[in-house]
């Protein structure tokens, strides 16, 4: 997704925090820096059933998951439900594609709080 989409989905869609459009911008730039700076110290990630706590593991995580396969989100719908904000992206990147569906569509559902990241969840879009 382009930088100008991405902005164009902006003013249509529910307004994203901050640090989570901060943190889908990183991953379609393929910045590490910004990416972990959207986060808070203490930050959860659920990622399809696996737990990343706190910053070092996240960062592991995301360099692993997200930056060594050179993912890039393609923002497909956003919405508020439950005081989360829920991004549908579609997922790109040169992981194993193996038993995923195509096209890869992912909830990352987001709690802010402090205008950081405190949890991310992520998950196939349709799952509960």
């Amino acid at each position: 997704m382009t930088v100008k989409r991405l902005n164009d989905m902006l003013k249509k869609e529910t307004k994203l925090p901050r640090s989570v459009e901060s943190y889908i911008r990183a991953i379609n730039a393929g910045d590490a820096v910004e990416l972990h700076s959207s986060f808070a110290h203490d930050a959860v990630v659920k990622d399809v059933g696996r737990e990343f706590r706190g910053a070092e593991a996240i960062k592991e995580w995301a360099d692993r998951e997200i930056f060594a396969v050179k993912v890039a989100l393609e923002v497909m719908g956003v919405a508020e439900r439950d005081g989360q904000t829920v991004v549908t992206v579609k997922i790109e990147g040169t992981f194993d594609r193996t038993g995923l569906p195509d096209p890869l569509l992912m909830d990352h559902c987001f709690m802010v709080v402090g205008g950081k990241i405190a949890t991310l969840i992520c998950r196939l879009t349709g799952e509960p």
